[in-house]
């Protein structure tokens, strides 16, 4: 017999699956997201042979490095745009450019072109890349109604980005065992293309945003994500741990082929086969996180999500055999899952909606250069400490990182709890209901709690009416011209303009008026 609770969390996976793909709008964004991530990791997987073949670790380093600056500088001032207006318009763009710069690359490695027109190529399919997940990352709250919808959608976009991470290093390592990174490179632009063309059809209803200059000061507003992100020590937090996160991405990067080619000894199609190995972990880390939709533990899976990212790498490097290595970095794909549904699922619930294209865009700039300094930092521990030297150096930097912020997560995790109830509240309220998830938690965040004995009059008659009313607990009798008009219970409100006394000892929540 399966016990009941168990048999509950496998129905909410169940439902957060279905729900995704009975929404069509969902499941296009999803899908778009799987060819986007598929294209990015295959293209990566093919430019790290480019580069490790025309100037070994080194070269691999700086590449990762010169892919990743230009992105951390440009994300803030491009993720405005996200913002201002329709943000699947926004990915359409951002997906066409990829695929243009990727299939440009593939003719130019099919003709033995110049390697720098290569990497200038690489930087911009990059750069677009860094757009892309803020843009969806905003767009997804919008297509939910519910936390526990947009933490369903965030558990498919996690489990989706887990098979592009095996798929993606898969068909690259499938296509270099019987051809060349050119096809690697073409394969990567029609995906780009395919994430393109779902994106077309994507339609919503935006929720009301305030009307953007008709000269937009990219400037200005990037500094308004800046702001969103300094003034919330939580929403610090989770960024901070997720540059800690990329810089060990940005490092395995160099070690997945130096590992595969010096330490292993496996080639060339090695690099792909670790690179897949994350993905496999990532695809069962996800099916397993598809467990944690509506747990009010988000917190505490993000730490451990965060410090698989690099125990398991330092370990490689205290065991470096090929089943270890394998094995290992199946668990760095199952911390990689973690992160991307508990991550994402807390910055969308921390960040108002009106900059939280912005406030993401600041996440892909720490991200870039994370992955940047990553790649360079792998390079200069292997020729500093050796390849196993390095891999125990950087692996340790995301499990202490993990531990020191494992109590302010904990507390987070309270916050978000009691946000939910305030959000249950609110939408058991009949005008409420239609709104989506980013409008009612604006709601939920100006409510003001209060207690009211039995028999005790929470307004009367007549009075300004500058407050709306919601009953948590209890009943109340709405009283008009001196007589009952009606009895309100939990989830039913009042603005000031009758009488309403209370029948047994609750609480009133009160929204400030919008």
């Amino acid at each position: 017999m399966v016990p009941r609770a168990r048999r509950s969390r496998i129905a909410d996976a169940g439902a957060a699956f279905t729900s995704n793909w009975r929404n069509p709008n969902l499941r296009r964004a999803q899908l778009s997201f799987l060819g986007a991530w598929t294209a990015e990791w295959a293209f990566t997987v093919g430019l790290g042979v480019v580069a490790y073949d025309h100037g070994g670790a080194l070269a691999l380093g700086l590449v990762g490095l010169l892919r990743m600056v230009p992105s951390a500088l440009l994300a803030p001032l491009l993720s405005p745009f996200a913002d201002r207006g329709r943000r699947e318009r926004v990915l359409v763009v951002v997906s066409t450019l990829r695929g243009l710069a990727t299939a440009v690359a593939a003719l130019m490695v099919a003709l033995s072109g110049p390697i720098f027109v290569v990497y200038a190529l690489a930087v911009l399919s990059t750069i677009a890349a860094t757009l892309f997940r803020p843009a969806h990352s905003a767009l997804l709250p919008t297509l939910c109604r519910t936390g526990h919808e947009l933490a369903s959608a965030n558990v498919v976009r996690g489990l989706l980005d887990s098979v592009a991470t095996l798929v993606g290093p898969l068909v690259a390592a499938a296509l270099l065992a019987f051809t060349d990174v050119a096809v690697v490179f073409a394969v990567a632009a029609g995906a780009s293309f395919w994430a393109a063309l779902l994106l077309v059809r994507v339609r919503y209803d935006a929720p009301p945003r305030v009307s953007a200059a008709p000269r937009p000061n990219l400037v200005r507003e990037a500094v308004e994500g800046l702001r969103a992100v300094a003034h919330r020590p939580d929403l610090m937090l989770i960024l901070v741990l997720a540059a800690a996160q990329s810089l060990t991405r940005g490092a395995l990067t160099v070690f997945s082929v130096v590992v595969a080619i010096e330490l292993l000894g496996i080639g060339d199609p090695g690099v792909g086969a670790l690179m897949a190995a994350v993905g496999v972990g990532a695809v069962g880390g996800s099916l397993a996180a598809s467990l944690l939709v509506g747990t009010s533990r988000l917190g505490a899976w993000f730490a451990l999500g965060v410090a698989l990212w690099g125990l398991p790498i330092a370990l490689i490097g205290v065991f470096p055999q090929h089943a270890a290595a394998l094995v290992l970095l199946a668990f760095v794909g199952v911390g990689n899952a973690l992160i991307d549904v508990a991550g994402f699922t807390l910055i969308a619930r921390l960040a108002p909606d009106d900059v939280l294209a912005r406030v993401f865009g600041v996440l892909e700039s720490l991200v870039a250069v994370s992955i940047g300094l990553g790649a360079i930092l792998a390079s200069a521990a292997i020729a500093l400490f050796g390849i196993q030297g390095a891999l125990i150096a950087i692996g340790a930097v995301c499990p202490l990182a993990a531990l020191a912020a494992w109590r302010r997560l904990r507390r987070l995790d309270q916050s978000v709890g009691a946000l939910d109830e305030e959000v249950d509240l609110l939408q058991e309220v009949p005008m409420f209901q239609p709104l989506p998830l980013p409008a009612i938690e604006q709601l939920a965040r100006g409510l003001e709690s209060v207690s009211v004995p039995a028999g005790g009059t929470v307004f009367r008659q007549g009075e300004v009416g500058d407050r709306y009313f919601v009953i948590e607990s209890g009943e109340a009798d709405v009283v008009g011209d001196g007589s009952v008009v009606t009895v309100l219970g939990r989830g039913r409100g009042s603005a000031r303009s009758r009488c309403c006394v209370a029948r047994h000892g609750r609480r009133a929540s009160s929204p400030a008026r919008r």
